[in-house]
């Protein structure tokens, strides 16, 4: 062990060289390497835990320099995971770092989950969140959550020796709401979160202080103010692996979306039109001849511009709620729609004249 890097923590009485043992024995995961996953590593990293692996199938973008600080301007294209494990070994090159370029799913979650101690949940998408949390009660794995929207943030703890989970909280799935592509953030809103997220895991782990189990923080960055919610556990929100297993795959048997490129196809087919459901100030802008934008929360009441038996493809932004819409849409018997991947975003990567010359 490196007592001259951590000195300024093993000399607290809390930490000790027994406690730095425990950092170093400690198996962290994090879901997701933006905003929230890439200000809860350099913090774990830097204390000694001693192997962290990072989730997420994602490429560094330009829009994620602004919160999400550990890329720089020059891996603009490249792998989040595999950046962010350059950057937590020069940090610190004592540690392991597992970088896993896939997206967490049904189908990798419980195998994966059952090799880390902790699950921290860095992700902006309420399936991935209900996911982690199922897969954390199959697995008996507690995990820190964080989500930030605006100027407000809430962490908890679930799962924590029995104790409360995600779904005692938050037990309607069907809740719409917004990411950071959609809703706007500044910086500084998901730092903070994320060290708070860092600071119940290194609490978890040397078994101090007060844990956010069976507790909400709601942090407003506005005004500085902060409060706790307590909440219990409820028996009817628990989960084993045949439930497990029985609910995601009739999920995935039941999600209905198409990849941009596919969709992309279908640009000249006039049988297809592409329902647009995000709002009219939204951008990137996606001008298509058989287009139609119709909001999500104006979507039930103008179904009567839909044809019932016309073939849809949805976005939105970044294809969460195009999801969302679809479900709408098959509810009132529009059985021929399908959300695109990715949204708005995917489709404005792909070079429309090199689809149409290909067709």
């Amino acid at each position: 062990m490196e007592t001259a890097r951590y000195n300024r923590q093993i000399i607290l009485p809390e930490v000790g060289i027994e406690g730095q043992q425990k950092l170093q024995q400690a198996k962290v995961l994090i879901v997701g390497a933006g905003g929230l996953g890439v200000a809860v590593l350099p913090y774990l990293a830097a204390a000694g835990i001693g192997e962290i692996g990072i989730i997420d199938d994602d490429r560094i973008e330009v829009t994620n320099l602004q919160r999400q600080v550990i890329y720089k301007s020059s891996s603009v294209g490249k792998s989040k995971v595999l950046e962010a494990k350059a950057m937590a070994l020069e940090l610190n090159p004592s540690i392991k770092i597992n970088a896993i370029t896939e997206k967490l799913d049904s189908k990798n979650a419980i195998l994966l989950f059952e090799h880390y101690d902790i699950i921290v949940d860095a992700t902006d998408n309420l399936d991935t969140k209900y996911l982690i949390n199922d897969a954390c009660g199959v697995t008996n794995k507690p995990f820190v959550y964080g989500s930030v929207y605006k100027f407000e943030g809430q962490v908890s703890v679930f799962n924590y020796e029995n104790g409360p989970t995600y779904r005692c909280l938050f037990p309607d799935e069907s809740n719409e709401v917004k990411n950071c592509n959609d809703a706007g953030v500044m910086g500084i809103s998901v730092g903070i979160i994320g060290m708070f997220q860092a600071n119940e895991v290194l609490k978890m782990v040397l078994g101090i202080g007060d844990l956010l189990s069976g507790k909400l923080l709601v942090y407003n960055m506005l005004t500085n103010e902060q409060q706790k919610f307590e909440f219990s556990k409820k028996a009817m929100h628990t989960i084993d692996l045949l439930a497990f297993e029985n609910k995601y795959s009739s999920v995935e048997t039941a999600t209905l979306e198409i990849s941009a490129a596919l969709a992309m196809e279908q640009i000249s087919n006039p049988a297809i039109v592409f329902l647009d459901v995000r709002n009219s100030e939204e951008y990137p802008k996606i001008t298509i001849k058989n287009g139609i934008q119709i909001p999500l929360d104006r979507l039930e009441s103008e179904l009567h511009q839909l044809e019932p038996n016309a073939t849809l493809l949805v976005f939105c932004q970044s294809g969460i709620r195009s999801k969302k819409a679809v479900e709408i849409l098959r509810n009132n018997n529009f059985m021929n729609a399908k959300s695109i991947a990715g949204g708005a975003k995917a489709l404005d990567k792909i070079d429309v004249y090199k689809v149409l010359e290909t067709l």
